[in-house]
């Protein structure tokens, strides 16, 4: 029995040293398990189908949703009639706009509440009506039954449009949500001190949110008690938001999220599905699973939105810039949804720069609401501001590389404060190094200067991404059981990056037991402890610091009780993992699974909370990427060769998930940059067009390089909290697109201002080139 609970602990390392109560854990210096390459721990479940999944879940009598959407993006409801749908085999509750449940309920969309079922439907896929059946055909045959008269009015689809005159509103205040102003230095004396200056028009296309697993829930009532099994990025934030349409307690509401097939913020928070799930669940007293179809996930799940920018840059000889002059304008879609939200960050705080001007247009046009998108805002401005750093590059004769280190920053423009650390140099340089960009550079122009339609070019792009330190609030609590044994609990959701594998890695780091042995409880309401939703690069050093401290606290209980059995102060103890020892007097020692209090009491319960981030300092990532590609210029075909990218988002926890990460984020960044875009009929219909798997071109294997390679700048960062962790899955995708986009100007020798560039774009301007 004795070798079966050492085997718990990892044998012959050293453990962090304890600090004493109220003081801060010692940064890590040396790690035995964090930074490894560790393999999921739910990996099984998730390769072998065990994995329970939301749009997994069955249970006892439970019935099917749909929702009837309105075909048009612009029109007025001004009949429902649901009689035939009633009446319907199998069906067992329908709600409309009257329904009287429905008609008291509100929908927000941040600032802006309305009708749950508004009859002015402002986008194609506005819900109508909800209908719940014995079977998912049968809910559906009841939907196509409901009989509904609409007034279709004027639309607008191109955002650029939305504020001319002969637009229609779709709001009564117009068609501006809102501008967004932000200044420093003077732009105009930055540009008279320039050598050169130059500007430029970019555009960016909108991305779907489309991912693997579709957006749904199950709901299901035990009397006034609501529980939902949802795909959702965070639990507690649904929980919140349903309690509060429903006018329910928090308590009232259990929400599960154990497993998600993809998020990239479009689950941050509920869908209206949620809510016609409660409300026919309650109607028909059956649980009801409300799972989108594909097509709908396009139309009402949210986007990346477009984006039309103008930026004007000066740069002396020398290479310093001297000002950088930026306006954009994109589009929420039908409500408040942050069009352009954080789109300017790039050009704030990226390069030094003392004279920086941007302001921003939100414009309201009739599509689907934007949902943050993986990095909001930022690669849209990485696309212009990269591009453009190129362009100055060539004008003044200086490598891109070299410009670009040329203008590192010292603090945070943006905030007018310091960072804890900044490895944008560290990014640049040993990124290009370990790319080979000099030589690649030289044998990628003496290529194109051979007789052959198939040219090279390589390219490179930097980022900072706004937030990324995490911060409070967080709870974890960790148990060590009195065998060595080890349960943690915490509400935050494993979105599919790993979380529950780098937690466990953090806690098998601080108490010295095995990963393995962890057993892992998280994203329940009703049984985890409060988390924020995971997203924004924030989750890991938010929770991670969390459970160092849930740890830590394990740690000093057991110390305490290893005192009155050793007759020896807690302050004259070290916990090494498997056994506690006195520092004076090394044959004063005891087992872990011996202590006395320990054995009696079966258990010892640690809760971590998360700490304040540092006063006054700003905790970034940074990121610079490389790339080499071929172009076919007789078919206009492109292949991209290599990627690298180099990372500084602090400590690596779990070189496996943090590389996946990387590669995950370039694939994104190849889809924004080269495949993706919502196509609305903008002139006859104003429907969307690409609805499906079929004709909205996500990357596929064949379109990413097989040679990615992930470059991790680890910059110790005790600053940014206990663990020095940053964020890292939002910085991976910001300059993917641009580093492609320069590397296709080496290429061909043409600017692409418009994303995505696919081999229709390419024939096109090459064909344009060729005529002069």
């Amino acid at each position: 029995m004795a070798e079966q609970k050492n085997s718990y602990y990892t044998q012959g390392l050293s453990v962090p040293e304890t600090p004493a109560p109220g003081e801060e854990p010692a940064f890590w210096k040396q790690t035995h398990v964090v930074g490894k390459r560790l393999p999921r721990v739910d990996a099984y479940e998730r390769v072998s189908g065990a994995a329970v999944y939301p749009s997994d879940i069955t249970l006892p009598n439970m019935i099917y949703g749909a929702v009837l959407r309105c075909p048009h993006p612009h029109a007025n409801v001004t009949k429902v009639d649901v009689s035939r749908a009633k009446k319907m085999p199998g069906v067992r509750a329908v709600i409309t706009g009257q329904t009287p449940e429905a008609k008291k309920l509100k929908w927000k969309y941040n600032d802006y509440s309305g009708p749950l079922f508004d009859t002015h439907c402002r986008f194609e896929g506005e819900a109508v009506a909800a209908v719940a059946a014995d079977t998912h055909f049968q809910a559906w045959d009841a939907v196509r039954a409901i009989d509904v008269a609409y007034e279709v009015l004027p639309f607008v689809a191109d955002h650029n449009k939305a504020l001319s005159d002969d637009a229609p509103d779709i709001h009564d205040s117009g068609n501006l949500v809102g501008t967004d102003e932000y200044e420093r230095g003077d732009v105009a004396r930055g540009f008279d001190a320039a050598d050169v200056v130059l500007e430029q028009e970019y555009h960016t296309q909108s991305e779907l949110h489309t991912p693997m697993e579709l957006h749904g829930c199950v709901a299901g009532w035990d009397k006034d008690r609501l529980t939902l099994w949802e795909s959702t990025q965070g639990v507690y934030a649904v929980q919140s938001e349903i309690a509060e349409i429903l006018n329910l307690p928090l308590s009232k509401v259990r929400v599960i999220g154990h497993y998600m097939g993809g998020g990239f913020g479009s689950k941050l928070k509920p869908g209206k599905y949620t809510v016609l799930a409660a409300l026919l669940a309650r109607q028909s007293g059956r649980p009801v699973k409300l799972i989108l179809t594909r097509e709908e996930t396009y139309l009402c799940t949210g986007n990346r939105p477009a984006s039309t920018m103008h930026l004007k840059a000066g740069v002396k000889k020398d290479g310093t810039l001297t000002a950088c002059d930026f306006t954009c304008t994109g589009p929420s879609g039908a409500y408040p949804a942050g069009g352009t939200a954080l789109v300017d960050w790039q050009i704030r705080d990226l390069y030094a720069c003392d004279n920086v001007r941007c302001a921003s247009k939100d414009v309201y046009i009739n599509a689907g609401p934007a949902r943050p998108f993986r990095a909001p805002g930022h690669p849209q401005a990485s696309w212009a501001l990269e591009q453009m750093m190129d362009d100055l590059a060539d004008k003044i004769g200086m490598d891109p590389v070299a410009l670009r280190l040329k203008n590192i920053p010292e603090i945070s423009q943006g905030r007018n404060q310091p960072y804890t650390t900044t490895g944008l140099k560290q990014c640049i340089e040993k990124g290009a190094e370990q790319f080979g960009w000099k030589k690649a550079v030289e044998r990628a122009k003496a290529h194109n200067q051979t007789d052959t339609h198939i040219k090279r070019g390589v390219g490179m792009g930097a980022c900072v991404w706004f937030v990324g330190g995490g911060g409070p609030p967080s709870t974890v609590i960790i148990k060590l059981f009195r065998d060595g044994s080890v349960n943690l609990n915490m509400g935050a959701s494993d979105i599919g990056t790993g979380t529950k594998t780098v937690m466990a890695m953090v806690a098998a780091e601080e108490l010295g037991v095995a990963p393995e042995v962890i057993q892992i409880e998280h994203a329940d309401t009703e049984t985890t402890q409060y988390a924020t939703p995971s997203g924004g690069s924030k989750t890991v050093p938010t929770e991670s610091p969390t459970v160092r401290n849930a740890a830590i606290a394990v740690k000093r209980q057991l110390l305490e009780m290893a005192s009155e059995d050793l007759n020896v102060p807690a302050s004259d103890l070290d916990y090494e993992g498997a056994q506690i020892i006195s520092r004076n007097d090394k044959n004063k020692r005891i087992k872990v699974t011996d202590v006395s209090r320990l054995k009696k009491r079966g258990v010892v319960v640690g809760v971590g909370y998360r700490g304040p981030n540092p006063p006054k300092k700003s905790v970034n990532p940074f990121a610079a990427q490389f790339c080499e590609l071929a172009v076919n210029t007789k078919t206009g075909e492109m292949q991209i060769l290599r990627f690298l990218s180099a990372n500084d988002s602090g400590r690596v926890l779990d070189r496996l998930t943090y590389d996946n990460q990387v590669f995950g984020g370039i694939v994104m960044g190849i889809g924004f940059g080269m495949t993706e875009f919502r196509q609305l009929d903008a002139r006859q219909t104003g429907r969307l067009c690409n609805r499906n798997w079929h004709d909205y071109k996500l990357p596929t294997a064949l379109d990413v390089p097989v040679d990615m390679e992930s470059l991790p700048i680890e910059i110790d960062d005790p600053e940014a909290n206990n663990t020095g962790t940053k964020g890292l899955g939002e910085p991976v995708t910001i300059p993917t697109a641009a580093a492609i986009a320069n590397a296709l100007f080496m290429a061909t020798g043409i600017r692409f201002t418009r994303a995505p560039v696919n081999p229709i774009e390419m024939r096109r301007h090459l064909t344009a080139k060729k005529e002069g």
